[in-house]
């Protein structure tokens, strides 16, 4: 397949930039991946869609504030690091800007310890591909404090306007903290309307990703078959996996809340099969695109995604391709607000 065939037109004023003042004031695009049936209503009509039985299945990963700004000592010049992902110890899988001035051996400071020093110093140990630097810190103190001292939260880059709270990039059950970007299908909730859905008989069940570096780059291949997804971390505890066990056990649905939530649901049906979840963790690298065959998700809400993305590619994995562009040009049409502080879609 070629990636040119997931792309669509978007104009730029609908990438929302800020969050709306409430979270479930959202629009909601509702398509029936059997029909190709489209219907617009708002987040909290959500409810009328789901079942006693039905199972919301989110993502608690918690958002680092991962994006530091500092200096070479050298020059004085600005540099910005990414924290992606923690290896052993201090060391960290980051994005680096000016990648072409931060080559093996720099060293960098963030903050200013009031004596002419940083608080917090690193050293690039290796050079990647895309601006991607394996870096080692040292500091006197501990590193979360620092980071939440002197870190940022790390925005995509189609998003200029500054967030006053960063709350507002945290969903109100997020747990786990690690990721580099927010499940962001799971901001549309409060924990009062996840009370009412439980109220109607809607079972909730918790996994974890930490959203790394495929959030951040974008496609490479010419040929979908072709591109290789960054691996990222997930777990399952066991309560959970029973939760997810029983409603399939029952023939009830799972409702896939975000891609990620999504990903780790087939990761785990990939490793044990639909019927026999259990707990587990690792790495997953999981790539889903047309063709594939779902083995736990059934239903998915999610927000709207980048042209010739790979979260395009796997919402059109369960729509099919056409019925997903279709109702993209719709919402396009309708000014729907796009990304991760836009409005959602729901697949079922």
């Amino acid at each position: 397949m070629d990636v040119n065939d997931f792309n669509f037109e978007l104009p730029e004023e609908l990438i929302a930039q800020t969050p709306l003042a409430e979270r479930t004031a959202s629009r909601l695009l509702v398509l029936d991946k059997r029909t190709g049936e489209i219907a617009h209503r708002t987040f909290t009509d959500l409810k009328a869609y789901l079942r006693p039985g039905d199972t919301l299945v989110l993502n608690d990963t918690r958002v680092l504030p991962a994006r530091l700004h500092g200096i070479k000592p050298d020059t004085g010049a600005r540099v910005e690091l990414l924290l992606l992902k923690q290896l052993e110890g201090d060391r960290w899988e980051t994005l680096a800007k000016p990648a072409k001035r931060l080559r093996t051996g720099v060293e960098l400071w963030f903050g200013d310890d009031g004596q002419g020093g940083p608080l917090l110093r690193a050293t690039v140990e290796s050079e990647g591909e895309m601006g991607g630097r394996i870096v080692a810190f040292r500091y006197d103190g501990i590193f979360p404090e620092l980071l939440d001292r002197l870190g940022e939260m790390p925005l995509p880059p189609y998003i200029r306007e500054t967030l006053d709270d960063r709350e507002r990039y945290q969903t109100v059950y997020a747990k786990h903290e690690g990721s580099a970007a927010a499940p962001t299908a799971g901001l549309h909730f409060t924990s009062g309307f996840l009370e009412e859905l439980r109220a109607h008989g809607v079972g909730t069940a918790f996994v974890t990703l930490h959203v790394g570096l495929g959030t951040f780059r974008p496609m490479s291949a010419e040929r979908v078959e072709d591109h290789v997804m960054h691996a990222e971390y997930y777990e399952l505890d066991e309560p959970n996996a029973a939760l997810i066990r029983e409603t399939r056990e029952r023939g009830d649905r799972i409702v896939a809340v975000g891609t990620t939530s999504a990903r780790t649901l087939e990761t785990v049906a990939g490793r044990f099969g639909a019927e026999g979840v259990r707990a587990c963790a690792g790495w997953t690298d999981i790539f889903i695109y047309p063709g594939y065959r779902f083995g736990l998700v059934d239903a998915l809400l999610t927000n709207f995604h980048l042209p010739k993305s790979t979260l395009v590619m796997l919402v059109s994995a369960l729509a099919g391709r056409d019925h997903t562009l279709r109702a993209y040009a719709e919402a396009v049409d309708r000014r729907y607000r796009f990304f991760s502080f836009g409005d959602a879609m729901l697949i079922y």
